[in-house]
């Protein structure tokens, strides 16, 4: 049997061949990110601030704005700090919990867009009941169940993930931790987890 160094942090090696452009890339990173969370803010602001918006609509809209501004916030800050210089280490547990984060606010993301789209089918296909059926309880019932599914779907992923043994090199050939490319360090079979 082979003895195995564990690991118990990951190397973040960044976005394939940009090696040099890393103050670039800073800027260019930031800006978006700035605009991404101020565009979200300003969204949210105005529904919480105007009664009228205060429909099924853009209910779902201000929790799809809620979690791009948390999506966004799971990579991009970890990212500005190494291509700022600093380090790119990321220790097992903050790996396999930006990974979880990841998943699952993305997936939830998905199920909200279902929910937005039934939302827009009931109120074009059914104007007269649109009211009766996406009462407020509806609503509530179904953006719960949005965030329960996104948290099953990344909890099993997450666990399949991280229940295999990593060894060196610890080196994630990406710029944060996604399934792909931390199940590459694996030494263990993976079959299961992909």
């Amino acid at each position: 049997m082979k003895n195995y160094t564990v690991v118990t942090e990951f190397i973040l090696l960044g976005i394939p061949e940009t090696e040099g452009l890393e103050t670039m890339l800073f800027v260019l990173f930031l800006s978006l990110y700035l605009c991404t969370l101020s565009g979200n803010v300003l969204i949210l602001t105005a529904i919480i601030s105007s009664s009228r918006l205060h429909t099924p609509m853009y209910f779902f809209l201000g929790n799809l704005s809620i979690f791009d501004i948390c999506y966004s916030s799971v990579t991009s800050p970890k990212m500005l700090f190494y291509l700022s210089g600093q380090t790119s280490a990321i220790s097992f547990q903050g790996c396999a919990a930006q990974l979880f984060f990841y998943h699952f606010l993305g997936s939830t993301e998905c199920f909200l867009y279902t929910v937005m789209a039934y939302d827009r089918f009931l109120a074009i296909c059914h104007p007269l009941h649109y009211t009766i059926i996406m009462n407020h309880r509806v609503c509530s019932i179904l953006a719960t169940s949005t965030w329960m599914c996104g948290c099953v779907h990344s909890t099993i992923l997450t666990s399949l993930t991280f229940q295999l043994p990593y060894c060196d090199p610890n080196q994630v050939g990406y710029y944060f931790c996604d399934i792909p490319a931390v199940l590459a360090l694996a030494c263990a079979d993976t079959s299961l987890a992909q």
